[in-house]
């Protein structure tokens, strides 16, 4: 039985092998691409459950084929890079990854980093909130639409879980440990760092001004609190 289908996007033929080598052992089933324009042709016929998408390739690049994507689609994107810096990471989810993997990565990371982004929140619409509205925020969890002001706002599958989460712990502080480990899955817990870098974009798509949140809030040294603005 068939643990998903993976599309591998990636230029260099070696990488390919090893990843399909890895994921096939796990019972994936793998369609791969060795450019962008191949990989958007893929995605339409192939329908794959996750892409494994390379950031740096001619032609076409990562981001690029990204961003394409998720125009018709909330598939889990997962990127893999050299060692991201802060700016880096903040392009690659504006793009709209859900994660990444850097180069060079061992086979448990990735293939952890793939569990996570195949795995849903817990807190499903059936179990956690339906919706929640103020002035300037309206989330609609079971139609997965989000405005914020006057704007339509698109959450990456990972964004928008962590803030179903959030919202469905309202009022209390969340521990770092937790979030990861709800949102993301028992394999992770001490990443503060990447935790950080989704909830400063999250906060980017939805606060009114992310300098000032008042909705994701910071609890120092533990963890986030999600809070409706005070009248």
């Amino acid at each position: 039985m068939s643990a998903g289908k993976i599309l591998i996007v990636d230029d260099e033929p070696q990488i390919r092998r090893v990843l399909k080598v890895i994921l096939t052992g796990e019972r994936y089933e793998i369609v791969e691409a060795r450019s962008g324009e191949a990989a958007l042709s893929q995605f339409r016929e192939f329908l794959p459950d996750l892409v494994l998408l390379d950031l740096n390739m001619p032609g076409m690049g990562g981001l690029e084929t990204c961003r394409v994507i998720r125009e018709t689609s909330d598939v889990p994107i997962v990127i893999l890079t050299v060692r991201p810096q802060e700016d880096e990471k903040v392009e690659l989810l504006d793009a709209g990854a859900d994660d990444y993997v850097t180069k060079p990565f061992g086979k448990r990371e990735l293939l952890a980093r793939i569990r996570a982004a195949l795995r849903r929140s817990p807190a499903s619409p059936a179990t956690g909130p339906h919706a929640f509205t103020s002035d300037d925020l309206e989330i609609d969890f079971e139609a997965r639409k989000i405005r914020a002001g006057k704007k339509n706002v698109r959450l990456t599958p990972k964004e928008f879980d962590l803030l179903r989460y959030l919202v469905s712990q309202a009022g209390k502080p969340v521990p770092h440990r937790e979030l990861l480990q709800a949102v993301w899955g028992p394999d992770y817990g001490d990443q503060t760092d990447y935790l950080r870098v989704f909830i400063t974009h999250l906060r980017k798509k939805i606060e009114p001004n992310p300098s000032q949140p008042q909705y994701i809030l910071t609890e120092p040294w533990v963890g986030y609190r999600f809070a409706a603005p005070t009248k």
